[in-house]
């Protein structure tokens, strides 16, 4: 307020000139308030004054420094439910003739309630107040509440200014005392974290497709936690990061459109502790126009604000993915394949169902987009307890990572337009259904798997990403040296049975159409029986299995004999019937791959023979078996070197089953560490450990006398077999694993 507003304000400016002086010389406003006290009250011609100041760790203000005899602290909910609550949350200064007039109170807003329980036990009674926000360059830090004239009048106009004018030069000492600074981010230029340059540079490159915490977080390489800490420095509120263990979708949000809280960069949370309570997560709590817009819609629930960045906002939201970036425009992109017997009439239909169509179709689509971006295997869609949130997760390299909630609300209606899409029933969700269906997005067609399961609460939803596309070269699939001389020998026989062998998604389709790449020539004619076909190829003849018409693998083996092939594959030989075929074609002169679920290669031949397979003509037919599986790597941007302690470097040696292997304590090792570019795992991609058999006239005569795995084992490994553990172990020496994921996949 200028001075020329204010009727005595040559007087006023003295007397407030000396308060100052003397506040300004004191090391905390605490310390400085018994001294000037009296004069604040004489400044006012007031009987009480009560300064609150901001509380970073919960949501109320609490009363700082307060006049009169009763030491009680006061604290209230930064909210419109109280006087001082209400001002500290809206920003805007009250002028009050009487608190206790609830007619008064009500004209200021609709929950207002002055709550006399704080003078219940005192003689002293509240009527006339001036009540003003104590704000640094819009940064809540305090309020100034002045109660009652000391001559029975009430506060006027120019009692307001003046307790404005004062709350202005009294914010300076607060920002010292609460170690404020002056911006957002002048927190990671004081801590140098960033250079001022740098800072103004990003401040330039921002737009609001792309927010300036994005850039700081994958071009300056900043962590959210230091953000954040910038952030709650300037702003002086809580910062949340994405934290969905911690943080849900308060369930209010089922009556707000999301369309609205995306576009105002909003999100409505809970902790779990009470639906009274709502976080209100925003970019800019200085924004006061937003927050008391979400207020009215909340009514009289417990508010606390807090501060985060859009993108965490947005994945909140279900709008943004594990990768922070803006995917708005490219979710419009994902084109559904329809076949003719999709049902677009009824597509359409959810969509106004629901009410909120453009909201579900980009949810769908950001769902299909963050699978292919983070090449993820699975999306798995579940279902939270009651009013909870719905939890989405992709399955990347292997391990399960939450990429979005999805708000309750929506849930029945992503999963009914998922099920159309897959031409699966919307009206039956008591039993389990599968389907199928084909998207093309960013100029690349991709296929998913549907499957659905009733819980008790509500379905659940995973789809299979299916991504058809070339074979990855056989020197790209990471052998060591022996196993991929002996394989390339392997591939030269006319006739044989060469497998594949390891659990379900352990890469063995990938194999073997490595594999069949090479096989790939002109003189050479290939059939390939597959459920479900993954990887094409030209060249090849690949039939695609369908059980429920009665094309099995066997059915599939047989027709591929009267048809002149070279080379067979068998997607997988999951009974006594598929394997004895299998057997049969590579002893009548054909080249058979094919794949099996067990732990290790020595196993597989004792599984097989378990299935009753004759030993002589198993034993003639097997060439080799490669058992393998997949191992997180380190991401190769942030990996760290370090030196390994004479404890591991025991370790792996012995693992190794080499006592001669090239490891000591001054070896480098690495180790993870997390970057954009991985997610902040450390982790990024997946390699392939291996475990290649060899059948040789040894093996043979083990597999004819019936031997245990341990006997051939050892014989394989005095033949030159390298163990999966082993393999892992030299790809740790290489730096591109390290031995907790390759422990996770690979037992002794």
């Amino acid at each position: 307020m200028s001075k020329e507003m204010l009727k005595d304000s040559p007087q006023f400016y003295a007397s407030l000139s000396e308060v100052l002086s003397l506040i300004n010389q004191s090391s905390s406003f605490t310390d400085a308030f018994p001294l000037v006290e009296h004069a604040i009250l004489r400044l006012f011609k007031a009987e009480r004054i009560t300064i609150y100041q901001r509380n970073l760790a919960s949501t109320d203000i609490y009363s700082r420094c307060k006049s009169g005899d009763d030491l009680t602290e006061i604290r209230v909910p930064v909210s419109t439910t109280s006087i001082s609550g209400y001002v500290a949350f809206s920003r805007k200064p009250l002028l009050i003739k009487d608190v206790r007039d609830a007619d008064e109170l009500k004209k200021i807003h609709p929950n207002l309630r002055y709550n006399d329980s704080f003078t219940a036990n005192i003689t002293f009674q509240s009527s006339s107040m001036v009540v003003v926000p104590i704000e640094h360059k819009q940064v809540l830090l305090g309020v100034l509440q002045i109660i009652n004239r000391s001559d029975g009048a009430s506060f006027d106009q120019q009692d307001m200014l003046k307790a404005e004018a004062f709350a202005q030069r009294l914010a300076q000492k607060f920002r010292a005392d609460f170690g404020c600074t002056n911006g957002p981010y002048e927190y990671l230029t004081n801590e140098q974290l960033l250079e001022p340059y740098q800072l103004q540079r990003y401040i330039k490159q921002a737009s609001s497709a792309f927010p300036l915490t994005r850039l700081l977080r994958n071009d300056a390489h900043l962590t959210t936690e230091q953000i954040g800490r910038s952030l709650e420095s300037y702003y002086q509120v809580p910062f949340v990061p994405y934290a969905p263990e911690t943080y849900q979708i308060h369930p209010v949000c089922e009556n707000i459109k999301l369309s609205y809280l995306k576009s105002n960069n909003l999100a409505l949370l809970t902790n779990g502790k009470s639906d009274d309570q709502v976080i209100i997560l925003i970019d800019d709590p200085n924004d006061t126009s937003r927050v008391l817009s979400m207020a009215h819609l909340l009514g009289t629930r417990h508010v606390q604000i807090c501060v985060g960045l859009v993108d965490d906002i947005h994945q909140y939201l279900g709008l943004a993915s594990l990768g922070f970036e803006d995917t708005s425009e490219q979710t419009d992109e994902v084109e559904l394949v329809l076949s003719s017997n999709d049902r677009l009439g009824e597509i359409e239909e959810i969509e106004e169902l629901d009410g909120q169509g453009s909201d579900v179709v980009q949810l769908v689509n950001q769902l299909l987009l963050d699978a292919k971006r983070w090449n993820a295997s699975d999306v798995h869609i579940e279902p939270g307890k009651e009013r909870e949130p719905t939890r989405v997760r992709l399955r990347i390299d292997g391990d399960c990572q939450e990429s979005i909630q999805i708000p309750n609300n929506h849930t029945r209606a992503i999963i009914s337009r998922i099920k159309i899409m897959a031409n699966m029933d919307i009206s039956e969700r008591r039993i389990p259904q599968d389907g199928k269906f084909s998207v093309r997005m960013q100029n690349q067609l991709l296929e998913f798997r549907v499957a659905t399961l009733p819980t008790v609460n509500g379905e659940a939803m995973v789809l299979r990403l299916l991504q058809s596309g070339e074979p990855i070269p056989f020197n790209k699939l990471n052998f060591n040296p022996r196993n991929a001389r002996e394989l390339k020998t392997l591939m030269t026989r006319p006739h044989g049975l060469l497998l594949v062998v390891g659990p379900t998604g352990s890469g063995k389709t990938t194999t073997l159409h490595a594999l069949l790449s090479e096989l790939n020539t002109p003189d050479k004619k290939i059939w390939t029986a597959e459920d479900p076909v993954e990887i094409t190829q030209s060249g090849l003849l690949q039939v695609q299995i369908r059980p429920k018409i009665g094309l099995d693998f066997p059915a599939a083996l047989r027709s591929f004999l009267r048809a002149d092939p070279d080379v067979i594959l068998i997607g997988e030989m999951r009974d006594r019937e598929t394997a004895k075929a299998a057997v049969d074609a590579s002893l009548t002169g054909h080249l058979v791959l094919s794949t099996l679920h067990t732990n290790s290669a020595p196993e597989t031949i004792t599984r097989l023979l378990g299935l009753d397979l004759d030993p002589d003509d198993f034993s003639e037919a097997l060439v080799g078996v490669v058992a393998q599986r997949l191992v997180r790597k380190l991401c190769s941007d942030c990996k760290q070197p370090y030196h390994p302690t004479p404890g591991e470097v025991e370790l792996l040696v012995r693992k190794s089953g080499d006592p001669n292997l090239l490891l000591t304590p001054a070896s480098t090792l690495y180790k993870p560490k997390g970057c954009a570019e991985c997610g902040n795992t450390g982790y990024r991609g997946r390699m392939a450990i291996h475990e290649l058999l060899v059948s040789s006239d040894q093996i043979r005569d083990l597999i004819n006398h019936n031997a245990d795995v341990g006997k051939i084992t050892r014989q394989a490994l005095e033949e030159g077999m390298t163990t999966l553990l082993a393999d892992g172990v030299n790809k740790i020496l290489s730096g591109d694993l390290d031995y907790p994921q390759l422990q996770r996949v690979a037992a002794e």
